[in-house]
């Protein structure tokens, strides 16, 4: 994907986002006279002589109360450029402290997909299929979830569109033998990666949790190290809520980095931020519509430009 269309997919995403913070900084008192108020969130934040306004827009967008402190404080600290320019720059420094883990030349790389039911998390798998497909990887799907059959019929369709290997198994199997069947196929096939759709869950459902423990165990005796990476997919839409899911998923399944998806579904983007300085997960992917090609990989400095957009 282009750089140009890809920031502008971010931005597009994050435009109710953007929105609200524009208007709760425009809504701010001006103290530097009585001047029309500006028409972006950007020129918003350069007009803003007190932090509070800052503050509130922040916690409106849900960055949450511990990143929002941090950022003013930082901001506070630093003196170097406008408002605008020192509260960018601490947000890009909350994303990056937490890095993705280095790729693997492992083949077939497994990637295990979980989250709560709802989340978006079959749709991502598709999406990713496709992702990896164009960057050049061979890839088969996996759809480890045996107790709803609707979410196999619709991961066999995103397969069929991503034009990507599809395992499956009858309705009921243990979701770690697929698993493991999908990763020996996989080897035999010398596929690239293996994508494994997981069943939605609570994450207060400890029998549920379990399973995933066995999944990660049953796989990594078909590939030695499986799974190599763990995604956890997260709905934008739920805000802080979405930080006790990431906690509890971290731990029970060892998730290794986030999708946030439905992100231009809401006005809580900022959530991004909250997870990254709260849960220490990297943000890896974002969804910012329901096309194929509406999963793109997360960048900080692109993400914080779309918050503070000079257009719409």
């Amino acid at each position: 994907m282009a750089l140009f269309d890809r920031v502008s997919r971010i931005r597009a995403g994050l435009a109710k986002t953007a929105q609200q913070i524009r208007e709760r900084l425009t809504g701010a008192r001006d103290d530097r006279g009585d001047r029309p108020r500006p028409a972006t969130a950007a020129a918003a934040v350069d007009r803003v002589e007190s932090l509070e306004a800052v503050e509130e827009a922040l916690l409106a967008a849900d960055v949450g109360v511990a990143a929002t402190d941090r950022i003013l404080a930082a901001a506070r600290a630093d003196h170097a450029g406008t408002v605008r320019e020192r509260v960018s720059r601490e947000i890009v420094r909350i994303l990056r402290e937490v890095s993705p883990a280095p790729a693997v030349s492992t083949k077939p790389r497994i990637v295990l997909v979980v989250g709560v039911n709802g989340t978006g998390k079959t749709t991502t798998v598709g999406k990713l299929a496709n992702l990896y497909r164009v960057r050049g990887e061979s890839v088969l799907v996996c759809a480890a979830d045996t107790f709803r059959a609707a979410a196999v019929e619709q991961l066999a369709v995103w397969a069929d569109r991503a034009g990507v290997d599809f395992v499956r198994a009858g309705s009921g199997a243990d979701p770690a033998a697929v698993a493991f069947d999908a990763a020996t196929a996989a080897k035999s096939r010398g596929r690239d990666v293996v994508i494994v759709d997981t069943a939605g869950r609570l994450h207060t459902r400890a029998n549920l949790m379990a399973e995933l423990t066995k999944i990660r165990r049953v796989v990594g005796k078909a590939v030695e190290g499986a799974p190599q990476e763990v995604l956890l997919v997260l709905d934008a839409t739920v805000g802080q809520n979405g930080l006790v899911q990431a906690r509890q998923f971290l731990a029970a399944s060892g998730a290794t980095g986030l999708v946030l998806t439905k992100l231009d579904g809401t006005a809580k983007g900022g959530v991004a931020i909250a997870i990254a300085h709260e849960v220490r997960l990297p943000i890896l992917y974002v969804g910012v519509g329901e096309g194929m090609d509406d999963l793109i990989p997360f960048d900080p400095t692109q993400y914080v430009d779309a918050l503070f957009a000079d257009q719409w």
